[in-house]
């Protein structure tokens, strides 16, 4: 039954016709996700869920912890080989476990509900909306930066309108997702375009001369500091896992895993490299590290009365973007509530809209109070730590399970060179954060441990008392009752 509901729960949202189609699937038929997805899907899948506002966001971030262009763009560099290497680890696992989910299917399979557990509070607690308040800041920066030319946009300002993108996007998901979808479809383009304009203006640039930026000058010694400039540069990258989410719908995933793996990392890599360049090509160290918003400052260097296209198609990207963290985290909730470990009503869908209300609404309220902090980097420094941290553990998965279940076919058997660097790797860049930012890594740490007594009181604590159980099935109905929703069964 679990298997049919995740089925009919994938579908529905997604169209009312197809909802109706499958209430008449007969209870003896088999249902499962069917894999329509060809490699062509796999890349632009792993290529759209990479690209999105970290590119807009990061330069600043890898520039002020590195000190010099030439390293920045080193940093970039390296990021992007750190991300193959993992997305190769994860090749082997998810060919060898076929289950949606990602690495946390792949804990779950190594080491049991209570780290599979952690992973999905990491995701759900800190993750999703923390990286929601980070894009919503940053549509809010872009949109008011060029209100306020000679000063910082106000604090107040800024968190006020990320706050009112955030909820215009969560009715927009509650209400109607063919509204959501036409969203994410729309705003999609426009972080392309503007991509493709400034790596256009880079070459230009390039090809009349303009490299007096390029240099190890001022060059950051700390390593500490140079640990931080990875979380800014890891954070754009952020996404290339995505495709093992949804593996089960990926047609040959052997042969087209990797393959998209190569591709859509190698094009992303690229992408990234030469829109740093082009931003380096025209503003000085000194000009990026003052900036709230580079590709503001970029536009209003170059392109004069037109300068206003750059904001406004980075706005429309990190809009778009919001949107989608809203749009898939309800998969998430739902593959967590398949293993009883998520509340109930986070799988529940409201009765006319036929919308995962109740998870769209826990990740919105969740981001509002990320937006407690105006600070974007502090909040990647929240991301990456607990992201890479939980990424590292998964990969630890391949040593462990060569070890203990040499037996498991394995289409995709990586040499275990690859999982050991990535692993000291994740080491490096989630310890050594914690001597140059221990406040951030440390709040990032105190939120992964308060999903200890949280597994142990409502997951591991099976005989719970009457009352106890009485309070949480009335909670659970009280809230039907509120947002009219019902288990998708």
């Amino acid at each position: 039954m679990e298997e049919k509901a995740g089925t009919k729960y994938a579908e529905v949202p997604q169209n009312e016709e197809h909802a109706a189609k499958d209430k008449d699937q007969p209870e003896g038929g088999a249902v499962r996700l069917q894999a329509k997805m060809s490699l062509i899907n796999g890349v632009t899948v792993i290529v759209g869920s990479i690209i999105g506002s970290g590119i807009f966001i990061s330069p600043t971030g890898v520039l002020v912890q590195t000190g010099s262009v030439n390293m920045a763009l080193i940093v970039w560099i390296v990021s992007g080989i750190f991300s193959m290497i993992g997305a190769y680890c994860y090749a082997e696992l998810g060919c060898m476990i076929k289950k949606s989910g990602a690495d946390y299917a792949y804990i779950m399979e190594t080491f049991g509900p209570f780290l599979a557990f952690i992973r999905l509070w990491v995701e759900c607690m800190i993750v999703r909306p923390c990286s929601q308040a980070i894009v919503a800041l940053t549509f809010s920066i872009y949109i008011l930066t060029p209100m306020f030319p000679e000063c910082s946009p106000p604090t107040e300002s800024v968190r006020l309108l990320a706050a009112a993108c955030i909820c215009l996007l969560t009715f927009v998901n509650c209400w109607d997702v063919k509204w959501s979808t036409l969203v994410q479809d729309t705003f999609t383009y426009a972080k392309l375009v503007a991509l493709f304009i400034i790596m256009g203006t880079g070459v230009y640039q390039l090809c009349t001369g303009h490299t007096e930026y390029f240099t190890f000058e001022n060059t950051e010694t700390d390593i500490t500091k140079l640990s931080l400039a990875f979380y800014s540069g890891l954070f754009a990258y952020n996404g290339w896992n995505y495709l093992n989410f949804i593996i089960e719908e990926l047609q040959d995933p052997v042969r087209n895993l990797p393959r998209a793996i190569a591709i859509s990392l190698i094009t992303v890599t690229v992408t990234y490299v030469f829109t740093n360049v082009a931003f380096y090509t025209t503003l000085s160290p000194l000009e990026v590290r003052g900036s709230t918003a580079v590709a503001v400052t970029f536009a209003e260097r170059l392109y004069g009365p037109m300068a206003w296209i750059i904001p406004v198609f980075v706005a429309m990207s990190t809009f778009g973007a919001v949107n989608g963290v809203l749009l898939t985290s309800s998969r998430l909730f739902y593959a967590g509530a398949c293993e009883g470990q998520m509340p109930e009503i986070l799988t529940m869908i409201q009765v006319t809209r036929l919308t995962p209300t109740p998870a769209v609404l826990c990740i919105a309220m969740l981001s509002l109070i990320y937006l407690a902090s105006d600070n974007v980097y502090s909040l990647i420094n929240y991301v990456g730590f607990a992201t890479w941290l939980s990424i590292g553990l998964a990969v630890v998965c391949i040593p462990y399970l060569r070890w203990k279940r040499p037996d498991l076919e394995r289409p995709i058997r990586v040499n275990l060179f690859f999982p050991i660097i990535y692993i000291i790797a994740t080491i490096f860049i989630t310890v050594v954060p914690c001597i140059a930012s221990p406040v951030d890594t440390g709040y990032g740490a105190l939120i992964i441990f308060t999903g200890v007594p949280v597994y142990f009181v409502f997951i591991y604590w099976e005989n719970k008392p009457h009352c106890i159980r009485k309070a949480l099935a009335s909670l659970t109905v009280t809230l039907q009752k509120m947002m009219v929703v019902v288990s998708p069964e």
